[in-house]
């Protein structure tokens, strides 16, 4: 069979291209760390063009991107979109970023980084680095279920068939779930299948495969593995040199593969027939046409590559020479091959004389001016291909480093985390490594909490060659001020000598994307106009009120009118059970101003009642409360502690009791099933509620009755023997222990914590939560 080919370069985004689909000959789909989702349709044949339409354009990386195919509802199809932001993003494939999408579908808690569609087109599969997946409905728009038991960050999704999804995980496991077993909004694997490494991609193997395999795995060990769906392993594939990203199935029976070393690669049974190099550092997406066959990849370098085994679908010859010698020109760090003796190398006759003896292999080559050069062998050409020129190992030679247009002493590789790729890092030696590990985490959009990590791997790996500075302790305290601050939505970096109880500061969840919130409001407020309902749509004067809401939160200005702050409790209180959810968060958004605590009306109570009835009253029959409208009514309750105000409404006996009744339910203790168990950011919000509520019992003895606080640590007690995940359990230990310093450590109710807190301490492995478990432990001694 002929080998693959350029077809096209398309050249658009401005950073690294990270998932791609190829739904059909004439439209490539492509999401990238620009903040952009771009259509690419196909305007001439041979040689093939494409054209970019924005499709998408955020504020945050999009890495995830899928395509549900045309339907009578949906004549172009609709593009699924996703990424660090973890909204969901679904809209026409003719939509532009003007566009209202056609859905925003809220769930995840941190970066979406896998979608896929169920066959059939009736559901949405995603996976985050929040440790779940989920199914998605695409008739209701709303979460199907929870897909349980994961460690790790979810990297793929891969649903089999209308009832079997399978999952790649960074905890080094493939599970298998069968949709028929969905219980309360969530299913168990069926079955595990533990592997050596972390699961970075899946793919679906063709019938007739002579392996028989079912399904295929891809590792950062760089090796395929090949499976049936009953977990037994037939086959590997090894040649990838690093992490393998992606997988794809040609129609041809044929797997691809691209990866951390540069490359494309083609599998045929258990051999690998073609590898083709990329002039990136990365080859993160590829995907396959399922009419032509023909092969698309997404890199690091922004662009999109098209290849083809038919020659009416090859790219112009200029193109073709100017991708050979793009390739030919690259730089290859030496760390990425390995420690290399130059006087040991063949000159360049080796590759005359002698042939490679297996597709893909890599051969140094010590060229007369003294240089590294890799070659890779071609065993459909026959010949060696050069690959690039390899360049000393950052930070080893003493000399300057090029990385981004600057010079640096080093440019380091850093894996922030298990299963996440490596990140680059550059330091010049007259830097504070504080400043630079600032800027680092800054630029990559990271959690402070990495800040100490990052700051001792500099001054680790570059010690005794800096320059006018003395590093110190590797451990030291942090300049800025951060090793005590409690982060809402990123924990608390707590210092192992700083003490935890009881806490004194209340916490608000009040970061928001303003933008969705008041395109979904208008976008529910057309619909109810459109219906003919006046009575609950926006009139131009309300518009009018509504677009000055936005204008002060996003100026940071608090909403003190009572105009405003009606306006959003009748779109909570009036619109349909469906329609809540952005009206609830916009609810959250001004819940710390004043005038929001000091709302009441005979119709619809306190803010208090306002959330909460808003979240659990109008449910349709035979359905669960939406657990993300239960999230925004936690998180408003939650922000009400920022004023005055608002701890005055919440210390009255009645709002409080409201409040333990609202946590009881949603925890599910008293019979009913409990509300997005799974759910991270209802947890989180639901933890933060309980800590500002131990806070105030803490700090204005009174405000909080005993049997309140009894109601809390038996709803903290449940928290903390049903989670796992490390900053729900540690807010709620941390609500615990204040509580405990309030109502005494002889108190029964209290007594009673010791083996959740134990139980919490032993399987939850973040050291934040062994530290406070065992401050809660010593308060109860």
């Amino acid at each position: 069979m002929a080998d693959f080919k350029l077809s096209a370069q398309l050249v658009g985004h401005d950073a690294d291209v990270r998932d791609i689909c190829f739904p059909a000959e004439d439209l490539i789909l492509s999401a990238a760390r620009d903040f952009t989702v771009r259509a690419w349709k196909r305007t001439a044949t041979s040689p093939p063009t494409f054209e970019p339409t924005l499709t998408s354009q955020g504020s945050e990386f999009y890495n995830s991107v899928a395509y549900i195919p045309p339907s009578s509802d949906y004549p172009d199809g609709l593009v699924i979109s996703a990424g660090s932001d973890t909204i969901i993003d679904v809209r026409r494939a003719t939509s532009i970023p003007t566009d209202n999408a056609e859905r925003l579908l809220i769930g995840h808690a941190q970066n979406v980084c896998a979608l896929a569609v169920v066959p059939g087109g009736r559901y949405i599969v995603s996976g985050s680095w929040d440790k779940t997946a989920r199914v998605w409905s695409v008739e209701k728009w709303e979460t199907e279920a929870v897909l349980a038991g994961h460690e790790g960050a979810v990297w793929d999704v891969l649903p089999l068939n209308e009832t079997t999804i399978i999952t790649a995980c960074a905890d080094k496991n493939i599970r298998v779930y069968d949709s028929r077993t969905i219980t309360a909004a969530q299913a168990e694997p069926r079955s595990t299948i533990y592997t050596s490494d972390v699961v970075r991609a899946l793919c679906q193997v063709p019938s007739g495969h002579p392996s028989g395999a079912d399904f295929a795995s891809a590792s950062n060990d760089g090796v395929i593995r090949l499976w049936k769906l009953n977990g037994q392993q037939v086959g590997e594939l090894h040649g990838h040199e690093s992490f393998i990203y992606s997988l794809a199935a040609l129609p041809s029976g044929e797997l691809v593969s691209s990866g951390e070393d540069r490359t494309l690669r083609v599998w045929s049974g258990s051999e690998c027939l073609q590898t083709i190099t990329h002039p990136a550092i990365s080859v993160w997406t590829v995907a396959v046409c399922p009419g032509t066959g023909d092969i698309v990849t997404g890199a690091s370098d922004g662009v999109v590559r098209v290849f083809s085994r038919s020659p009416e679908r090859l790219a112009s010859p200029d193109t073709l020479a100017q991708f050979d010698e793009a390739v030919k020109s690259s730089s290859i760090p030496q760390q990425q091959v390995g420690g290399i003796n130059k006087e040991k190398l063949p000159g360049p006759d080796f590759l005359k004389n002698k042939s490679g003896t297996k597709e893909g292999q890599v051969q140094m080559i010590k060229e007369e001016n003294g240089s590294v050069t890799a070659h890779q062998w071609s065993m459909g050409q026959q010949q060696w291909i050069n690959i690039g020129t390899v360049v000393d190992a950052v930070g080893s030679s003493g000399r300057k480093v090029e990385y981004d247009g600057q010079s640096y002493d080093y440019v380091f590789d850093v894996a922030i985390e298990e299963g996440q790729p490596s990140l680059k890092l550059p330091y010049n030696l007259s830097e504070n490594p504080w400043d630079r590990a600032r800027k680092f985490i800054e630029d990559n959009e990271l959690s402070q909490n990495f800040l100490d990590q990052v700051a001792k791997f500099i001054t680790d790996n570059t010690q005794g060659a800096t320059i006018g500075q003395d590093s110190g302790p590797s451990g030291g305290p942090d300049p800025y001020g951060t090793e005590s601050r409690y982060r809402p939505g990123e924990g608390v970096s707590a210092s192992s000598k700083t003490k935890a109880l009881p806490q004194r500061e209340y916490l608000t969840i009040t970061a928001a994307k303003y933008e969705p919130i008041f395109k979904k409001i208008l976008s529910v407020n057309s619909a109810l106009v459109a219906a003919g309902r006046k009575d609950h749509s926006l009139n131009p004067p309300a518009q009018e009120v509504l677009a000055e809401v936005k204008r002060k939160l996003e100026a940071s200005q608090p909403v003190v009118d009572e105009q405003s702050v009606n306006l959003v409790v009748m779109m909570c209180a009036n619109w349909d059970y469906s329609d809540r959810l952005a009206p609830l968060d916009l609810l959250r958004c001004i819940a710390p101003s004043p005038a929001a605590a000091r709302f009441t009306s005979s119709d619809f109570g306190s803010l208090v009642q306002i959330a909460i009835s808003a979240a659990l009253d109008g449910v349709p029959t035979s359905s669960q409360p939406n657990e993300n409208c239960a999230m925004m009514a936690a998180r408003a309750i939650a922000n009400l502690f920022q004023s005055k105000e608002g701890r005055k409404l919440l210390s009255q006996p009645s709002e409080a009791t409201r409040v333990a009744s609202f946590m009881e339910r949603v925890l599910g203790i008293g019979g009913q099933p409990p509300i997005g168990p799974y759910n991270r950011n209802l947890l989180i919000a639901m933890t933060t509620t309980l800590v500002n509520l131990a806070v105030l019992a803490s700090k204005q003895p009174g405000s909080v009755s005993t049997d309140i606080q009894i109601r809390l640590l038996s709803a903290l007690a449940r928290i903390l023997q049903k989670q796992n995940d490390g900053e729900v359990v540690f807010r709620a230990l941390v609500a615990a222990g204040t509580i405990v310093t309030v109502i005494g450590k002889f108190s029964p109710e209290a007594r009673s914590l010791s083996s959740s807190i134990v139980a919490s301490k032993d399987r939850v492995a973040d050291p934040r939560v062994k530290e406070v478990a065992d401050e809660c432990l010593s308060l109860l001694k």
